[in-house]
């Protein structure tokens, strides 16, 4: 029964749970089975809180059986390592916060519980900003497709959990990429919502529209499951506002085919390795055999990147500047750099930045009223080496620093605008490649039709699996 319930889909265990056919606290022990056998091989989930998880289940149980259901019903998931989860530990990846026990969940978290779903555990993240899932607190998290690669990151731990069978469903979060990079290189799904979508943990600036809370799941309609429990108006995040749309699991639920999108498999810019040129061709084949108006094009990201850095260590130095004196051994290299940008970068680069991403933001929106939506790869690189920070080069041109090969989602955190990332297929090495689809600002059930009408011609296998 164990194995049984680990491979049904987040939507279906939830619908067990609501006709009385199995507990949560059979979920639970389930999940528990299935991470005692994948934890030693791949490190996704390192702290673990199953009494607690267990105390929630029995909770959730009682509360079905006295006609009081939840939307989510008592489903079991993972909470990224850098949230606060209710008397569990919250290292956010860096030994400078190793024995920190939350007090109390953040509004991210609370909000998910309070919609039925149940904590199993921390996942493991990127050590204070990156792209690969490594940390001196908890070590690397491995690619169930192949141990000896990275899951990506900053979410690498929730998308190895995924994948390999741990939980139904992981929150995330992004900033440059970290719900859309490791759904691309672990075969599962991921959403980065417009800003305001999703109640934020407490942050140093409350007014940010480049980090997001997100979820993540197996496959398009378990994720609108995930992220209809995560949205709603919250005082304490001044982005959030009511919303009275229908659920987005309805619309994922209807798969629609786009009238017309836009392909770019680089911006016109970036370099991007074959494999994931070759996967796109195909996509693009597909949609326009279907009939889909594919046009080959997308705006311009001149100074994107640029604008990036400059904001990001802007934003970096902010947060972590009362610590950084005094733990600024303990900050990675590439992280130290980003603060002492923000530090020491004149106020004219903080304008140029500013006003290169206001630029940036109306050319797309000017290009979405064109085209509906821009599909671009997740990724500009294969799975790499999990000894390997990031890669030096990609496609034979040299990266400039830990961020350059993330550039391609970096570039859309920037204006704000929802992006869902899906898996597109294979490369002949038997590993996952992916895309993210962008649109307009809050049109993320036109997202989710598009995403669901893809994974459906695709019908790609979506796990669990075992790694290899």
């Amino acid at each position: 029964m164990s194995d049984d319930l680990i491979k049904l889909g987040a939507l279906a265990v939830r619908d067990l749970l609501a006709a009385g056919e199995i507990t949560s606290v059979e979920l639970v022990e389930a999940a528990a089975a299935r991470l005692a056998v994948i934890e030693p091989q791949l490190n996704a989930v390192p702290t673990l809180c199953l009494d607690r998880a267990r105390d929630q289940a029995r909770l959730a149980d009682a509360s079905r059986r006295s006609g009081k259901p939840t939307l989510l019903g008592g489903l079991p998931i993972v909470v990224k390592d850098n949230n606060d989860v209710e008397g569990v530990r919250n290292t956010g990846g860096t030994s400078i916060f190793r024995d920190r026990i939350s007090t109390e969940s953040d509004r991210t978290v609370a909000l998910m519980e309070s919609n039925g779903a149940i904590t199993l555990g921390k996942s493991n993240l990127s050590e204070l900003g990156g792209a690969q899932t490594t940390n001196s607190v908890h070590g690397a998290t491995r690619n169930p497709y192949d141990r000896r690669l990275t899951c990506g990151g900053s979410s690498g731990g929730a998308a190895v959990a995924l994948a390999t069978g741990e939980a139904w469903l992981a929150h995330g979060n992004d900033y440059g990429g970290s719900l859309r990079i490791p759904a691309a290189f672990c075969n599962v799904t991921g959403l980065r919502p417009t800003p305001g979508r999703v109640p934020r943990k407490r942050l140093a600036d409350p007014f940010d529209t480049i980090a997001v809370e997100g979820p993540m799941a197996r496959d398009v309609a378990d994720l609108a499951l995930f992220f209809d429990a995560m949205i709603g108006y919250d005082p304490g995040d001044i982005l959030t506002a009511p919303t009275g749309e229908a659920p987005f699991l309805k619309a994922a639920l209807s798969p629609r085919k786009p009238a017309r999108v836009a392909i770019s498999a680089d911006l016109g810019a970036l370099p991007i390795e074959e494999p994931i040129r070759s996967a796109l061709e195909t996509l693009a084949a597909m949609l326009s055999g279907a009939g889909v108006s594919v046009t080959r094009a997308a705006p311009g990201v001149g100074g994107a990147m640029d604008a990036f850095r400059v904001l990001r260590g802007e934003g970096f130095y902010a947060t972590f500047e009362p610590l950084f004196e005094k733990h600024r051994g303990e900050f990675p290299p590439p992280v130290a750099a980003d603060l002492l940008r923000g530090r020491d970068q004149p106020g004219e680069a903080i304008v140029s930045a500013n006003r290169a991403r206001s630029e940036l933001y109306r050319r797309a929106v000017d290009f979405l009223d064109q085209h509906d939506f821009l599909i671009c790869p997740a990724t500009q690189v294969m799975p790499f080496s999990v000894e390997t920070l990031y890669p030096t080069e990609v496609a034979g041109q040299p990266m400039t620093d830990y961020l350059d090969w993330i550039s391609i989602t970096a570039i859309w955190s920037l204006t704000g605008l929802p992006t869902i990332a899906i898996p597109i297929g294979f490369s002949r090495e038997g590993l996952p490649i992916g895309v993210q689809i962008l649109s307009h600002a809050r049109r993320e059930a036109d997202l989710f039709r598009l995403a669901a009408w893809i994974e459906r011609e695709l019908a790609l296998p979506k796990g669990p699996i075992i790694p290899r």
